[in-house]
């Protein structure tokens, strides 16, 4: 196990009551100049393991991939990825940049424009026994009449941005053994209750059992609260749902098969060295700067308000978005990364700073070795948009 020395400097501006929320985790030793925090050190690489997929003959098509994330999960799971599809020039190049991937035939294109017939060739290469869709596509619009219903309106959707309809189209022609969609939470809001009636109703009329299940990344192995739900479908029954491993005391309680959620620090603490400083985490001098060095780590713009017991309050409690100047907690998950976050929008690094780019990856769980193509604010839109890759084979 190793320590982190938390600087007290970064903590130098925070008014009581509220630094006490922070240092009573922490064992406080007065006389130095740090909190020390044990951590362990988490992380993986795939860039050199490419041929334990190499043979498997369950494989995966990818769809919506992004930088990734869902298919290099399937291939930790076992499941080689023969194909990934993105719209996304840098996204498809990111994946294109990394040696686990070298086996994948990689299409820069919109799915609009693939057809079964452009996989014939790929499938017939590889063979596989068992085939699984794996994508995230994007969720509006939805219709109030049966929007993936019918034949003719799954097929032939005029509206740019009916992926589901898409995604379900290829599933028709491809007729995989199973697939995977995933989405934000917000799909099973109440007012969305007719359209996912009519997508599970089109997934029956594929002809494939499904379960719908919701997800929170920190009850399995992710570093982050992260809420999506996930769409599982199969030719043959499923048995059950994904059983979570991860969980709070009082379920590793009842439930001794539970791990506790992973701290973020064990993530990223190693990035906290000056080898890997971005001048774009600065905020010296910026609007909320002096705001974000009074807030202790794991609190949001609550903590500079009258209802926290602040002597000076600055702002009014639910005034703002709650991850408004949002800092991570070394000792508990990250919240949601984001794809493109406001300028005073978290999670922020507890050293009042942002997210540096490794930071960030890691808490979406991508492999230490894994490389990104395009500008930080690209990259910083893949990283977020991303369903975190996981790590299948976590140290003890």
């Amino acid at each position: 196990m190793l320590q982190y020395k938390f600087p007290k400097e970064s903590l130098m501006l925070v008014e009581e009551p509220q630094i006490r929320l922070f240092e009573d985790d922490f064992i406080i030793h007065q006389k130095k100049e740090f909190i020390g925090i044990k951590y362990n050190q988490r992380g993986y690489t795939v860039n050199d393991k490419i041929e334990e997929i190499i043979g498997s003959k369950i494989q995966t098509i990818g769809f919506f991939s992004g930088a990734g994330g869902l298919d290099i999960g399937s291939q930790l799971a076992g499941s080689k990825v023969i194909s990934s599809l993105d719209f996304d020039r840098d996204s498809v190049a990111t994946m294109k940049a990394n040696k686990y991937f070298a086996h994948t035939q990689h299409f820069h294109r919109d799915i609009k424009e693939m057809f079964a017939s452009d996989y014939a060739k790929i499938i017939k290469e590889n063979k596989p026994e068992k085939l699984i869709l794996v994508g995230g596509p994007p969720c509006q619009p939805f219709s109030k009449a049966g929007y993936w219903v019918t034949h003719k309106n799954r097929l032939g959707s005029e509206d740019p941005r009916n992926m589901i309809g898409q995604y379900l189209r290829i599933v028709e022609e491809l007729k995989p053994d199973g697939f995977l969609l995933e989405n934000v939470e917000s799909l099973m809001h109440p007012k969305n209750v007719n359209a996912v009636s009519d997508l599970t109703e089109a997934i029956d009329k594929l002809g494939y059992k499904l379960i719908v299940y919701r997800a929170n990344a920190q009850d399995f192995g992710v570093p982050q609260k992260r809420k999506r739900v996930f769409f599982i479908a199969s030719k043959k029954g499923i048995i059950g749902n994904p059983i979570k491993t991860h969980g709070e005391e009082i379920e590793i309680m009842m439930n001794n098969n539970l791990l506790p959620y992973e701290n973020v620090i064990d993530w990223i603490g190693k990035f906290d060295n000056d080898k890997y400083f971005e001048p774009e985490e600065l905020t010296t001098g910026k609007t909320y700067d002096e705001a974000l060095k009074q807030i202790p780590p794991g609190q949001n713009y609550f903590a500079l308000s009258e209802r926290s017991g602040h002597p000076n309050p600055q702002f009014l409690a639910n005034k703002r978005f709650w991850n408004f100047l949002l800092k991570l907690h070394p000792n508990k998950p990250s919240w949601t990364i984001a794809a493109q976050p406001g300028p005073w929008v978290g999670p922020f690094h507890w050293n009042n700073r942002r997210l540096r780019v490794p930071e960030s990856a890691a808490i979406q769980t991508f492999p230490e070795d894994y490389h990104f193509v395009g500008t930080r604010r690209s990259v910083q839109k893949q990283i977020g948009n991303a369903v975190p890759a996981n790590n299948f084979k976590l140290p003890a």
